[in-house]
């Protein structure tokens, strides 16, 4: 049996922990604590065991020996280049697509030029719900090397010849990119849709009275209104340029010829989990990392992001 003074113990303790847990200099502290863990376990330890890793030779789960910079001096290699150059063409295309064909969309939505907009906002949308790999074996199917693939199809009926796009990189580089700007347009129209309802009217009503013209309207108002919108936009394609691997994988799988279609996470993966290299692989990712950050630090410098305001 518990014996009452057991019981009363307890209580006081659980009080204590209580009043403890409900002090207001503590409960700050105790909702930042769930974000603090995660930050640690899943973000901190894995960038710091990525640095050591970088630096040793790695020969299994246990065996590991430090080798200095050898996986650096290794790194920029034939293959290293073309990977980054994939994925640095990529990203620019990205950004180049993906902010300005979404934000049209948008405001063609948002001025009422479209009738049912809610329909297109729908139909626009609906890709991105699709899985990438399905997705992606669709396009491998749609611009195979066959001349009854979908895309040769139309280059026959046009009198040009058939062509294996996903071969070359400069088609291969269309493919993925058609591919991207299919899956991810919705979204962005979203973000952008998004931003220009919270545009206040008068602005454009007291530009209107002024006498400026709807391209001046645009680059006056509804640019620097949605700048907040258009610098997450921009950061996401940044972000999406540089970590794309599941496209590419759907599209080429390892059947890509020269590297075609190769992404810088797509090399870090194949050294890591094909030629069992988890020190070069490691290497490769800090490089991105770097590679990332620089990218987004200049893009949000060049928006004014860290301008102070007036």
């Amino acid at each position: 049996m518990i014996h009452s003074s057991e019981v009363r113990g307890r209580n006081k303790r659980w009080n204590r922990a209580q009043r403890f847990l409900c002090a207001p200099k503590v409960v700050p502290y105790v909702f930042v604590a769930p974000f603090i863990l995660v930050f640690l376990l899943i973000y901190l330890y894995p960038t710091i065991s990525t640095i050591l890793m970088s630096f040793q030779r790695i020969d299994g789960p246990n065996i590991s020996e430090f080798i200095g910079l050898k996986n650096y001096r290794k790194l920029f290699s034939r293959n290293y280049f073309m990977a980054l150059s994939t994925t640095a063409n990529y990203t620019l295309w990205n950004v180049l697509i993906l902010v300005p064909v979404p934000l049209l969309f948008a405001l063609m939505i948002h001025s009422k030029l479209l009738k049912w907009p809610n329909f297109f906002k729908s139909i626009l949308f609906i890709p991105s719900l699709t899985s990438i790999i399905v997705a992606g074996i669709v396009f491998r199917l749609a611009f195979g090397s066959l001349d009854t693939s979908l895309a040769n199809k139309v280059l026959g009926m046009l009198g040009l010849p058939a062509r294996s796009w996903l071969m070359n990189s400069g088609t291969g580089n269309f493919v993925l990119i058609a591919l991207t700007l299919w899956r991810w347009l919705g979204v962005n129209i979203v973000y952008f849709y998004s931003g220009l309802q919270s545009v206040p009217q008068e602005l454009y009503e007291a530009a209107e009275i002024d006498g400026a013209t709807a391209m001046q309207r645009f680059f006056s108002v509804t640019l620097p209104s949605i700048r907040p919108v258009l610098i997450y936009v921009i950061t996401l394609c940044i972000l999406g340029g540089f970590s794309m691997f599941t496209e590419s994988v759907a599209l080429w799988q390892q059947n890509n010829p020269g590297g075609v279609g190769r992404t810088i996470v797509g090399y870090m993966y194949m050294m890591g989990f094909y030629k069992n290299d988890m020190g070069m692989a490691s290497a490769i990712g800090l490089t991105l990392l770097v590679l990332v950050l620089a990218a987004n630090v200049l893009q949000l410098t060049a928006m004014g992001f860290f301008r102070k305001e007036d």
